[in-house]
């Protein structure tokens, strides 16, 4: 007898891919409609009930069985909150990560093995070995860096049908498969909202104030901002201030709202040896070598640099960038991606 996979279906191409080549290996695949966002905002529709129809066509068109699991009530617990949380301490959180962790990876998890799924499989570009969550082969795709807290009995319960295979040719399979949203356009909003930016997505649940826009060094008012917590420290897009050298964000006092910047790319601020992290995690303690010495992604699509972990501080042999508060730093050891934490 065949073994059953519960596939999460977005209505994209990458889980509509992952369908036919599930199909093709011999297991039984049923699709799985996450509904975690139905809300619309001021101006903004929710696309969930055209990404709901889009992976319904998609199951009519292989011969999948299909259903819907409500998480809304979870998410907005779990990931909406927690981000809005995050944001109010002027720390800039990574939505996605939570809702892998906590939604995707757990949540969906545990329901799929109630309903008798034998694995549960997603489109993400990653590759699950052994127990062990490991680079895609796509480089610029891959989504370990989103995938770093989820658990071990998860990755081995998951199957990423896309490991092997680079972005151009899951599209061309989706062509030679006669599937319409071989062409639909990427979301790049906040995950399962759709091209919502976070801008107009905090809006609607923070209070959100105007304040100055002041140089480090001078403390002189260069400008004003449309709310602190938009800002994260190193970003130099979106502050309309001055003319010639850019200016970086240097930091943020959230209690007298303002937003302090600097032209000087050696500011103190802007950069750093070492960098604390919380919540620390770890699929198997063992994966971490005894001398601490790992690659490091200090953002999605980032390159992998070297860096050494004693305790909770994580050690560059050059200065890096400073990284906000609130985002994640991810560990490897060659191409196996062994947990991570989250910038103090």
């Amino acid at each position: 007898m065949p073994k059953t996979v519960y596939l999460g279906m977005s209505g994209g191409v990458d889980s509509s891919v992952s369908a036919i080549l599930l199909k093709e290996q011999g297991f039984k695949v049923v699709g799985v409609y996450m509904k975690n966002w139905s809300k619309d905002l001021p101006g903004m529709k929710c696309p969930w009930a055209e990404d709901l129809a889009d992976a319904k066509r998609v199951a009519v068109k292989l011969g999948l069985d299909f259903e819907v699991f409500d998480f809304e009530k979870a998410y907005k617990e779990k990931v909406v909150d927690y981000m809005l949380k995050e944001f109010k301490a002027g720390r800039t959180p990574n939505p996605d990560i939570m809702c892998n962790e906590e939604i995707k990876f757990k949540l969906f998890f545990d329901e799929c093995l109630k309903h008798g799924a034998d694995f549960i499989a997603t489109g993400h570009y990653a590759k699950s070995e052994n127990g062990k969550l490991k680079l895609a082969k796509d480089d610029n795709k891959d989504q370990t860096y989103f995938l770093y807290r989820i658990t071990k009995a998860a990755v081995e319960k998951t199957i990423f049908p896309l490991a092997d295979l680079r972005k151009p040719e899951v599209k061309e399979l989706a062509k030679k498969h006669g599937l319409a949203n071989a062409y639909k356009k990427e979301s790049m909003g906040v995950c399962f909202v759709g091209d919502v930016g976070m801008k107009d997505f905090l809006r609607e649940y923070i209070n959100i104030k105007p304040g100055e826009i002041r140089e480090l060094e001078t403390d002189q008012v260069l400008g004003y901002h449309d709310g602190a917590v938009f800002y994260t420290i190193g970003q130099r897009h979106g502050l309309y201030v001055g003319g010639g050298l850019p200016y970086y964000v240097a930091k943020k006092d959230l209690d007298k709202n303002i937003v302090y910047v600097s032209k000087n790319l050696n500011a103190k601020d802007l950069w750093t040896k070492t960098i604390k992290l919380e919540n620390l995690f770890f699929r198997d303690k063992n994966d971490l070598p005894k001398d601490g010495k790992i690659a490091v992604r200090l953002r999605h699509r980032a390159p992998l640099i070297p860096a050494t972990l004693e305790g909770n501080t994580l050690s560059f042999d050059e200065e890096i960038k400073t990284i906000a508060p609130g985002q994640s730093i991810v560990f490897y050891v060659g191409d196996i991606c062994i947990g991570g934490g989250i910038v103090i």
